[in-house]
């Protein structure tokens, strides 16, 4: 099943929430593994342990979740139509995937615009009463951003292919980003919405060079933790770097998407750093 995760150009700063995902979509005991294809003007096939999986799969598409016993599964992803997974464009690359576990395998850009793939362990842990949860996930061929609550940063530097995960009370928060190292901001100030019992994870992908920086958004559901119903409304900043009262949370909802100003150097080697 495909689910279709483009949200639109980072100049229209518009999300579009999509597929949602049950926390529990796997069976007892097997792993949830959900693929988003972030690599722009590419379509590909993917191969799983060399066999033909995802077919003419597109740029900005998510397939899954796939119910996967765990193990360690090999993926190429090939140029469409290939005849078979002997010339990847990226990989083969090993996922190691563990039961009860839920995951997120990106195709994307590093920073320097080289293709590569990123295994992100998706939070699937409870959150409180009255709180959702927030990630954001930098996968960009673009550099660094600094988030901004009342003109100071508050969060620094989030580089590709990094995250940050966030528990916020449920509702809307407001946040404007910067190139890293800057005041003015580039997107913002934008609002995004929490929900209760979601884990709502943002994606910025695409390539700042080639201008088509585009935003994805997947989130997964069932989160929920008795009692559920606490009232929410308009959030204000408070303080913790961690916790579901983090000021820099209020401003990560405004995503990696402002991608900033500057390129980092290029690098070649494709490389699939595992987030857990």
């Amino acid at each position: 099943m495909r689910i279709r995760l483009l949200a639109g150009a980072v100049a229209g700063l518009s999300l579009a929430l999509v597929g949602a995902i049950p926390a529990g979509a796997a069976t007892p005991g097997n792993a949830a593994l959900s693929v988003l294809h972030g690599v722009p003007d590419l379509t590909v096939d993917v191969y799983v342990n060399g066999t033909l999986t995802l077919d003419n799969f597109a740029p900005g598409d998510v397939a899954g979740p796939l119910d996967l016993a765990p193990g360690t599964y090999t993926v190429a992803i090939t140029a469409a139509d290939a005849a078979d997974a002997s010339a990847p464009v990226i990989g083969p690359i090993d996922l190691p995937l563990a039961a009860d576990m839920n995951y997120t395998a990106v195709a994307h850009l590093d920073a320097a615009g080289t293709p590569t793939a990123t295994l992100f362990t998706n939070d699937i842990s409870k959150t409180t009463a009255g709180q959702g949860r927030l990630t954001v996930r930098h996968v960009a061929a673009a550099p660094a951003v600094d988030v901004l609550a009342g003109g100071t940063a508050v969060i620094s530097g989030l580089v590709n292919p990094k995250e940050e995960i966030l528990n916020l009370p449920a509702g809307t928060i407001s946040a404007s980003v910067a190139a890293a190292g800057t005041t003015t901001p580039v997107i913002g100030p934008a609002d995004v919405n929490v929900a209760e019992g979601v884990n709502t994870i943002v994606y910025a992908w695409g390539s700042l060079e080639a201008n088509n920086l585009k935003l994805a958004v997947q989130t997964i559901s069932g989160l929920h933790n008795a009692p559920a119903g606490v009232p929410s409304g308009e959030l204000g900043l408070a303080s913790d770097s961690s916790s579901s009262s983090a000021p820099w949370m209020i401003g990560a909802g405004l995503l990696v998407a402002a991608g900033g100003a500057l390129l980092l150097s290029r690098r070649s080697s494709v490389r699939v750093p595992t987030r857990d």
